[in-house]
């Protein structure tokens, strides 16, 4: 890969099934990662995808493009509007650094109401 190119984009859904079993695998038990109500106390229109879930969806779009070989070295995020159940992330990346076996891309997953993630993902590919 060269800078510049680009990974063909991923859309995902976010559901309510996607929200609550990634939040359950993290152990991430906060009540606005499953619980309706409870969020919309806390001011929230409804439950929220949570970090190490959009983490782990990052790294996916990146392995899923690079391939089984590749390891991420470095995952650098940060969140922006949250992911809402109903709602699709699209998932773009674009090379910003190659050396070697060693690969930069800077990912961007937006939804309906903007940027949910940006960052950027370091991974070496063997030759």
């Amino acid at each position: 890969m060269n800078v510049g190119d680009t990974l063909p984009p991923l859309e995902i859904p976010v559901t309510r099934t996607l929200i609550v079993a990634g939040a359950i695998a993290s152990r991430d038990y906060q009540d606005v990662h499953h619980d309706a109500a409870l969020a919309q106390e806390k001011g929230s229109p409804d439950i929220f995808m949570n970090i190490l879930t959009t983490n782990g969806l990052v790294g996916r779009y990146v392995t899923d493009h690079l391939g089984p070989r590749a390891v991420l070295r470095k995952v650098a995020i940060r969140l922006g509007a949250p992911n809402y159940p109903g709602d699709t992330m699209t998932l773009t990346g674009t090379v910003t650094a190659a050396s070697g076996t060693t690969i930069e891309i800077r990912v961007v997953g937006a939804n309906g109401l903007g940027h949910h993630v940006t960052g950027t993902v370091t991974a070496e590919v063997p030759a």
